[in-house]
């Protein structure tokens, strides 16, 4: 089975880059996936089938991309923390960091984790923070006192830059 193309660039660490791009500057698909991804959120398709064909794309480009094109919503964007953090590669420390974004009060949108290797493991997780109990940058110092995190980074949310 031939592995697919990275649709996005890494840094020197391997560390996947967003990037926000103009529509008009991306390829159509990239629109239309994002237009069929609505049509399931909506209720308007029930099938990823029907919203792909209701976009006017094929089924497997709608699959290809569904996972890496996402629109801005300028709206809530400040109100979505992403981090990518290295964890060690022991048992339940994925599951103290989710702890920590609930009790905290964010809630999760994506959770992404690579297989590990060397003993650590990178995940990026996303979450909505317009309902947290406290400010981001001291839930991100909260979260470098979980046992097992290795690393941190703020990749987008309150304060970057």
């Amino acid at each position: 089975m031939e592995r697919p193309e990275t649709v996005y660039s890494s840094d020197p660490e391997g560390q996947p880059r967003l990037l926000l791009v103009d529509a008009g500057a991306v390829p159509e698909v990239f629109v239309r996936v994002v237009e069929a991804k609505r049509y399931l959120q909506s209720g308007e398709a029930e099938t990823a089938a029907e919203a792909a064909r209701m976009a006017g794309i094929s089924r497997s480009a709608f699959y290809k991309y569904k996972e890496a094109v996402f629109p801005y919503d300028e709206e809530r964007a400040g109100h979505i923390l992403t981090v990518h953090l290295l964890l060690r590669d022991r048992p339940g420390i994925l599951s103290a960091v989710l702890t920590a974004f609930a009790e905290a009060g964010a809630n999760i949108l994506t959770v992404n984790q690579n297989i590990p290797a060397g003993g650590t493991a990178p995940v990026s997780v996303s979450a909505r923070t317009d309902r947290m109990s406290l400010p981001v940058e001291a839930f991100i110092k909260q979260l470098r006192t979980v046992d097992g995190v290795r690393r941190i980074e703020r990749i987008s949310g309150e304060g970057v830059g």
